[in-house]
């Protein structure tokens, strides 16, 4: 488990990363924003961008990669991949242990037919989630 440096945890911290744990579904800085401003009403959106910028940084939450259309957190810090939905851009966890793949055995091999340093990868499906299916048709 990652060992999380210290920072000073503020009331606006401690409730930004509240939402983003009791959000569940990988949520964007708006969405928390708006979570957030129920609760503390003078709060601005700046605020909130770089509290989730530091509680990212300090190994709090994870930042999702930047290819998505908005930047997303996720409250969970271990390695773990994930579902994204190609048309309305849901991001769901895969239930796959990353100790139960082969891609750590894939890691090692490049690592020995290159002139790389592995240290990890990311791996990210796609596909429709279910809500979209539906709506398809498919």
């Amino acid at each position: 488990m990652k060992q999380k440096p210290k920072s000073r945890m503020t009331r606006q911290r401690e409730l930004i990363l509240r939402e983003v744990k009791d959000a569940g579904a990988h949520p964007t800085a708006d969405e928390i924003y708006e979570r957030v401003r129920k609760k503390l009403p003078r709060i601005s959106l700046g605020t909130v961008y770089r509290n989730l910028e530091m509680l990212a940084s300090s190994g709090f939450i994870s930042r999702l990669e930047p290819e998505h259309p908005q930047m997303r957190f996720d409250w969970k810090t271990s390695d773990h991949y994930h579902i994204t939905c190609m048309q309305c851009g849901a991001i769901e966890d895969a239930e796959i242990e990353p100790s139960d793949n082969p891609l750590e055995h894939l890691e090692n091999a490049l690592g020995n037919l290159t002139k790389y340093g592995i240290f990890g990868h990311k791996l990210e499906f796609v596909g429709l989630c279910r809500k979209c299916r539906i709506k398809g048709g498919n």
